[in-house]
């Protein structure tokens, strides 16, 4: 958040008098970014309550030809899709369940996303080992295939420093 030196301290929106520019600027920094797979589903809340519209996604543990390659958990997101998306989505959900576990569906991971955050840390809570901040879905990549997604390598590499866990 950006104020001016001399604009005051307050609740809500801050500008200098009626009619006026802002006095105070929220400045968003562009979003780090990975193709990421839709492996987990959840009924949203509200007006989504009937459509599977909270995600859980993955990236893979290793580069394409590695053995042993798994889908690793890393972030959950809820938002970045119309309406119509989100209704495709959740046919495609429908569709492709594998397993139901409470109100959580686990899917065929067929869908791939591009993922923003405003910042990545280390995590001793998570599989991934990493935590990622505001996810969000960006764009729905129609355009490639799940194999092609990111790799937690990827993923790492994003944290400061470029920092590598085991």
């Amino acid at each position: 958040m950006l104020k001016g030196r001399d604009a005051p301290y307050g609740t809500g929106r801050k500008r200098s008098g009626p009619g006026e520019r802002d006095l105070w600027w929220k400045w968003k920094v562009d979003p780090m970014a990975v193709d990421a797979v839709l492996i987990y589903a959840q009924k949203g809340h509200g007006r989504r309550s009937g459509v599977y519209s909270d995600y859980t996604f993955a990236v893979w543990s290793g580069p394409l030809d590695a053995p042993g390659r798994a889908l690793v958990p890393f972030a959950k997101a809820y938002s970045g899709l119309t309406d119509e998306e989100m209704r495709e989505v959740d046919a495609i959900i429908r569709r492709t369940t594998v397993e139901s576990f409470g109100p959580v569906r686990s899917v065929k991971p067929t869908l791939v996303f591009e993922l923003g955050f405003e910042g990545i840390a280390l995590s001793k809570r998570h599989k991934s080992g990493v935590a990622t901040r505001f996810p969000r879905m960006l764009r729905w990549r129609r355009d490639k295939p799940a194999a092609e997604a990111d790799t937690l390598e990827s993923l790492r590499a994003l944290l400061p420093g470029g920092a590598r866990v085991p």
